[in-house]
């Protein structure tokens, strides 16, 4: 008899626990300082990348209705986002949630923790405590068709040859356990603290960092989160076995695939430099949006401070705080570090074309298609400047025409997109 699909798939990946010794082995010999690798997509001849925010854009669970980022479809961090993000040309590389199981298997998965629903109560679980098997288990299985099917052929067999009690049947019994495994629902607690279900219009299965390098296009570039939670504090050992599992996976199997970390966790992305020199590594910052115990996340001075303390390779910012801050741009620069912005305003076309211009690497989009293309254009010849007094609609006839006075009244606009929720 088959094994339940979470249970086979938990057999075939997860083989990560004797990673330690090899991955410590290829970090020393492939030793160097920060600039003898590659940034990230050569970004510094390509102009402005852009990355798919886990996948085609994360999930707006509790978003007001009509808000923009609901028009995401497709459930984040699922294979099936990532590849529709890749069949998009002008999308570089996904970014996504990098989390390893309580038996060491890397997979993709945002929140740190996962709730689910059995009657009337709600049940939440750390990720980073479950193993492999169990986080498979949550939300939708890739084989449930297959398993409905079976059962209710059983289910018409069982009845033909006139079982009083089919239920009584091992089979049976496993396809019902199935069925409930199946129905298993996947629930999430919004921002200002409400336990909603959550749904995608386009649905898929859970997946781990394996499965996402041997079934997406090599062409994607992968921006790798390496996530930790923020009210953990952390020894060095339990950074060092969570990076070496997710070092062994993409040592095994990014090939040729342009690969870089990024991380909220100074500490991470310091090990994460020492372990290896083959991948760029970027700090992740919340631009002083937000204050943490922590005095190296609270500002831009302090995240470029960070990345050339450890040699790290650039830094991400929330784009509010690249706006509040446009000289950090130039002193990333000077420092020859990647500048990459991430945020609901880069889902604002105006507020990506001002970063276009301040010479920012990167952004990472929920948008995707809409932004991808507004910045395809951006780089496009400059129309012909007749058409700006023609009463032509810029945003239909592409971005790139502006006059000084057009783009000092988006110079202007900056206060009230900082503000404004998106």
């Amino acid at each position: 008899m088959a094994l339940p699909a979470a249970t086979a798939r938990a057999a075939a990946l997860c083989r990560i626990a004797a990673c330690a010794s090899a991955s410590s082995a290829a970090a020393a010999a492939t030793g160097g300082r920060r600039g003898a690798e590659k940034l990230p997509f050569s970004l510094a001849e390509r102009g402005m990348v852009v990355g798919g925010h886990r996948g085609m854009g994360m999930n707006a669970v509790g978003a007001p209705p009509g808000a923009r980022i609901e028009a995401v479809r497709e459930r984040e961090n699922t294979l099936l986002s990532f590849g529709r993000a890749a069949a998009h040309a002008a999308v570089a590389f996904v970014e996504f949630d990098v989390q390893v199981t309580k038996d060491g298997c890397p997979i993709i998965f945002h929140d740190d923790f996962i709730l689910t629903q059995e009657t009337d109560a709600v049940y939440a679980k750390r990720v980073t405590d479950l193993l492999l098997e169990e986080f498979l288990s949550y939300g939708p299985q890739k084989n449930s068709h297959e398993v409905i099917y079976s059962f209710f052929c059983w289910l018409l067999l069982c009845q033909v040859h006139g079982y009083e009690c089919i239920f009584e049947m091992p089979f049976c019994k496993l396809a019902l356990m199935l069925i409930v495994q199946i129905s298993k629902p996947l629930l999430r607690r919004t921002s200002d603290g409400r336990v909603v279900n959550w749904s995608a219009k386009d649905d898929d299965s859970l997946c781990t960092l394996q499965e996402v390098f041997e079934r997406v296009s090599p062409r994607l570039g992968f921006n790798i989160e390496l996530k930790f939670d923020d009210d953990i504090f952390y020894e060095r050992s339990q950074l060092d076995r969570a990076l070496q599992a997710v070092l062994q996976v993409v040592s095994q199997y990014a090939s040729n695939r342009p690969v870089f970390f990024s991380t909220f966790h100074p500490d991470a992305a310091r090990i994460m430099r020492e372990l290896q020199s083959l991948y760029p590594v970027l700090f992740l910052t919340e631009g002083g949006t937000a204050q943490h115990k922590d005095s190296r996340r609270n500002s831009l001075d302090e995240a470029i401070r960070v990345c050339l303390e450890y040699e790290l390779h650039g830094l991400v910012s929330e784009v509010r705080g690249v706006l509040k801050n446009p000289s950090a741009v130039l002193r990333a620069k000077e420092s020859n570090l990647a500048l990459l912005t991430y945020g609901q305003l880069n889902n604002v076309w105006e507020a990506v074309y001002i970063q276009y211009l301040m010479g920012v690497n990167g952004v990472i989009v929920d948008l995707v298609e809409e932004i991808s293309n507004a910045v395809a254009d951006f780089s496009k010849p400059v129309l012909n400047q007749s058409m700006l007094g023609s009463g032509v609609d810029l945003v239909g006839a592409k971005h790139q025409a502006f006059s000084q006075q057009q783009l000092g009244f988006l110079l202007r606009l900056i206060p009230e997109l900082i503000q404004q929720p998106h």
